[in-house]
Parts: structure tokens; sequence; C-alpha cells
């Protein structure tokens, strides 16, 4: 149904690329630029053909072509221009592609085997690129071939997490030289070791002592696809009922109060609808990566508060391999409540033949930058997933399946609602 897709193609908006765009951002260059609203949407690029995907259930259809087409322009576009983002407490960059799609570059601070330091707070963590490429595989699917048929194997399949790519960028001529933002460029150097190095502007980590350097001047990042432009589609910003405190002694009312989720489920949007099964998928989600900050989340208004929720900003996941930060896990405990479909897929996910840590693995091979992931990183996964069918498998006992259990599923056709 129309009210259930984001844009109508043919009548809500004429999809002209440099509508969405910042002025400052834009493209100088004099070439002409098709998708106008009046070709075919076989003509757009595929930035736009994700955008035109996108519904009150999912950002992207299982089976949408265009996802694998927009992760090769992540790394094959040519970049146009690039600016800092604004907010936030470390350095985001915000990169224009030739076709005019934008996306969100993460640089590369810790190597794959460096682990979060035992006396940092969760939110004075490093934000790293490979747990956003991480992240978005966790959140979709892999294919994996058999020898006489060809079997699709999903991993969490939410698709909640918008395309995410690893890139090698060229910090010479893919950034400071197409960059028109002064503040960025003033921060560009040349270390002792004769390595390109800058640093940016921001509340954490960007200083001389903490500059980001290539190799001579390659450095590693992720590319998240930009969502719509909020001037076409306005999101709603919601604070999560079970967001830590940000204080070093402080604790929230949700670590101190074991009925915490009652006094939730009374207050809108969780005391009807999916909402609280969505923070429940949400929560599983952070579980398995170790992702600590998630202090809000975002919807598309247009779907008032029947759609889901949107897995954005994962940076701190995948910081420690070695602890299970059980805390992330208490709103599961707490309220009980688990989809059907989740459920029987984490159950899958357990199993040997289709083992957690072994399809991530294959599915974070086909990056660029790969391998992305530590091993013990892909092992405590595994572990993590036991847990929580442990703290499912607790709450069935003390409830009852039933009152656990949400069947999500469309009983004719064996399939999932779209109540999900």
């Amino acid at each position: 149904a129309d009210g259930d897709l984001l844009f109508n193609v043919n009548s809500d908006i004429r999809f002209n690329p440099r509508a969405a765009e910042h002025t400052e951002w834009q493209n100088e260059d004099n070439e002409e630029f098709l998708p106008t609203g009046e070709t075919s949407i076989d003509s757009y690029p595929n930035w736009l053909k994700f955008h035109i995907g996108i519904n009150r259930y999912e950002l992207y259809s299982r089976h949408n072509p265009a996802i694998e087409a927009l992760l090769q322009d992540l790394v094959s576009q040519k970049i146009t221009s690039v600016a800092m983002k604004s907010g936030g407490t470390q350095l985001k960059l915000i990169m224009t592609f030739q076709n005019y799609g934008q996306a969100l570059f993460k640089p590369m601070k810790q190597t794959r085997e460096q682990e979060t330091p035992p006396d940092f707070f969760y939110f004075s963590d490093y934000e790293r690129h490979n747990a956003e490429i991480a992240a978005f595989h966790l959140d979709r699917q892999v294919k994996r071939v058999c020898i006489k048929r060809k079997v699709e194997i999903l991993i969490l399949d939410f698709r909640r997490v918008p395309p995410v790519a690893g890139r090698l960028v060229n910090m010479t001529r893919e950034i400071r030289d197409v960059t028109r933002d002064k503040k960025l460029w003033r921060t560009f150097f040349i270390s002792p070791a004769n390595n390109i190095c800058f640093y940016g502007e921001c509340s954490y980590y960007c200083s001389t002592e903490h500059a980001l350097c290539g190799k001579p001047d390659q450095i590693e990042g992720s590319l998240a696809a930009f969502l719509p432009d909020l001037s076409l589609a306005k999101r709603k910003t919601w604070r999560n009922p079970w967001r830590r405190s940000y204080h070093k002694r402080k604790k929230a009312e949700w670590e101190v109060d074991p009925d915490y989720c009652e006094e939730v489920k009374q207050t809108p949007p969780y005391d009807s609808g999916t909402r609280i099964l969505d923070i429940m998928d949400m929560t599983v989600f952070d579980f398995l990566m170790g992702n600590m900050d998630r202090h809000h989340y975002e919807t598309f208004e247009k779907f008032g508060n029947d759609t889901f929720i949107i897995h954005l900003d994962n940076g701190r996941g995948f910081g420690k391999y070695s602890h299970d930060e059980l805390s992330i896990l208490v709103p599961l405990n707490q309220c009980c409540r688990i989809r059907k479909s989740t459920y029987l897929r984490l159950q899958l996910l357990a199993k040997e033949e289709y083992k957690l840590s072994l399809l991530m693995k294959e599915s974070l091979l086909k990056d660029k930058i790969a391998p992305i992931l530590y091993q013990p990183h892909l092992e405590a996964m595994d572990r993590r997933l036991r847990i929580v069918l442990k703290a499912v498998s607790d709450c069935i006992e003390k409830d009852g399946y039933d009152n656990v259990v949400e069947n999500d599923f469309n009983t004719d056709a064996n399939t999932v609602t779209t109540e999900r």
C-alpha cells in the first residue's frame, strides 16, 4: 500500500538529487544529472533506489538488487566533496560522490585485535569503523551456496541498518584536495614518519596527539549510505527507555528498579503496538555486538508509531571480546518478551551447521577491507548468543511460552506478518 512506502515515486516527490543536497556540498561542475521525476526507476542511481525502497517495515527488502550495487558504489564512486559532520563526540566526515550520493565516513582508530581499554567509560570509547561494517552484516543476511542448490541463510534478517562498506581512502586526493571545509583542511600535517595526518574538530580525540595518519596517505574507514534528507523524510528521535546515565557515578533508573519494564509498558508508545518488541530486537542486536551506547533511536515520522526502529550509529560495538556486558540484556530480562521470528532465528544460529560466527565470517569476507572482525570477536558472538537463549528460556520457565514469545507469523502463509 502507498501508505506503507516512505515515498510515492509517481506523485509525492520529483526526485532531483540536487534538491536533497546542502549547497556547500554540491558538485560544482556542469554535468547534467538524471533522474528527474519523469525518468524510469531503472535509471535512478543506486542510492536513490535504496531510498525509494524504504517502507514501514524495513529499510530494504530481502532481495533488493540495489543494495549490493550500492555497496559497490560506496567503495568505487569518485569522491567529489568532503565536510566534517557537526555534532557527535568524534570525527566523522560527510562524503559526496560523483553520482550525488552521500555517505558518512568513520576513519579507522583501532586495529582489529585491540580491545577497549578496561579503564574507559562506555561514553568515551572509540568509535570503530569495522564495528559499523560488522553491524550492517549482522543485521541483514548472507547467501550460502550448497553443492546441489542455493540456500539462503539469514543472520538476524532485521534490515534496519543502512548499507555500510569498508573503503581505503587516499587522504590527499580524496579528502584534503576536495574539501572546502577550511577547519578540516587546516588540521592536515605531515608526521615525523612522513605520513599524511589530520584530526579535524570534535569533542573527543581531535588533537595532534590523536591524529589519524595514513600509510603514507591511505586510510581505512567505513562508509554508511545516507538515509533520505530530513527535508524529504522527517525522522523522530526517541530517548531509549534503557538509556545509560552517561555519568561516572550515577546509575539510571532501570539499573536500580527491577520492575522498571512495567513502568515502560504503561507509557506510549510502549503500551501498544510492537515498539516494545522492537526494543527487544535492538537489545539482542546490541548484546551480540557488546554495544552499550544506545542512548536514542529514530523512526520515520510518516509511519507514526507503527514502524521499525532504525539501527543507526553502531561504532561502539565490538570493543571487547573477552567480556560480555550483561547489563545490555537488562531490557530482555526485565520485560521477558521476544518475537517468535527473532527467537527461532536465534535458535537456528546456535546450531552447528548455521553457526552465527561462521555465517558472519562468510558474510564479512565480501567487504573490500576484510577481515573485518578479529576471530575472538566472532567467537564472542556465539558465546553471547547462548546467553540470550538462556535468558529467554528462563523467562519462559517463569512466565510461560505464550506470555514471552509473541507470535508474529501469519499462520495461513507461514510467513512473518507485516507487524514486525
